[in-house]
């Protein structure tokens, strides 16, 4: 049975979601990829272990990660059963709903049927009577949001989650979503999104603004943009990365000779600035206060041990801030 370094909290920083009670650590660990059935089931327990080692205590998954779908919810549940179940208390674990789960029409999107049922698979895959965080994956144009946003107050008072999150929602939905949660007086205190210096959106659709004008929490996804901001691909494509391997959310054309070059002159600023490059770009994300977490993705533990030096990387000058927005805009 494992059993936890008893140094773990003494380097992690802790940030309260929006004007929640709930702390997120800095650094939580994603389990999108290299948590399914195709990956090492001791590598995915030796990534749980170097994590929580590391005061990172938030694991966050979907129903459909994979592959297949639910396995990593399965193998993650595996791990909480036979090593981590003594950490229970010590741990955030959330989960999501809202994409493509089971066939027909009641597998995907936001109906109070589909997230409902998807919260007791994910439990009952997870071996746990309640997530921490339950989210709604996407926004779904076509049920009300009042039944969407309902069907998370009910995963909430039913004590099947903690706290109700949103994921790639835009400003104005989450507004409108954050006022009916209100009401509702359900606990939803954190929004879900990508962000990174290559990807704005959030800027772009009001997601950041809104967040900090709710007081709601914001953790990001793809800070390093599925490694393209990180030294992987400085040389090109290896051959054991995530582009050659599994195609289907980074392309070979991400990576052209204009963005590559983009990449190295990234690397040439955060050699400047005594770091790596992915410690540069996680911290960008971090640098104005409004993200509360980065969700990294690991195939190695040592890629988290590099991600955690963002714990002490340095504030960055407005020229340097200059810098990367002409370098990446």
């Amino acid at each position: 049975m494992y059993k936890a370094n008893e140094q773990r909290y003494e380097k992690m920083v802790y940030k309260h979601s929006g004007e929640s009670g709930l702390k997120l650590p800095l650094v939580s660990l994603g389990l999108w990829h290299n948590f399914g059935d195709t990956s090492p089931y001791d590598n995915m327990k030796d990534l749980c272990f170097t994590a929580f080692d590391h005061g990172i205590t938030h694991f966050d998954l979907a129903n459909n990660y994979g592959p297949e779908y639910g396995s990593a919810e399965k193998n993650f549940g595996k791990i909480m059963k036979e090593e981590l179940s003594a950490y229970r208390d010590e741990l955030l674990i959330s989960t999501k709903a809202g994409y493509d789960m089971w066939p027909g029409p009641y597998g995907d999107f936001g109906s109070r049927k589909y997230l409902l049922a998807s919260l007791d698979q994910s439990l009952q895959r997870l071996g746990l009577d309640y997530v921490d965080i339950f989210y709604h994956h996407r926004m779904d144009p076509d049920t009300p949001l009042e039944e969407t946003m309902g069907a998370l107050d009910q995963a909430v008072k039913s004590g099947k989650a903690l706290y109700a999150g949103l994921s790639n929602y835009d400003g104005e939905t989450m507004e409108k979503a954050s006022q009916i949660l209100r009401e509702l007086r359900c606990p939803f205190i954190i929004n879900q999104n990508s962000y990174n210096i290559f990807n704005r959106t959030i800027e772009e659709n009001g997601l950041k603004r809104a967040a900090a004008a709710e007081k709601k929490g914001i953790i990001v996804f793809s800070p390093l943009a599925q490694g393209l901001l990180t030294d992987r691909y400085l040389d090109g494509i290896p051959a054991d990365s995530r582009i050659s391997k599994d195609g289907r959310y980074l392309k070979k054309d991400s990576l052209d000779r204009k963005r590559l070059a983009c990449i190295k002159e990234l690397n040439e600023l955060a050699k400047e600035r005594g770091e790596s490059l992915s410690q540069m770009a996680l911290k960008w994300v971090l640098r104005d206060g409004v993200v509360t977490s980065v969700l990294i993705g690991a195939s190695k533990s040592s890629q988290i041990l590099d991600n955690l030096k963002v714990i002490d990387s340095p504030d960055f000058t407005e020229e340097e801030l200059k810098r990367i927005d002409e370098l990446s805009l």
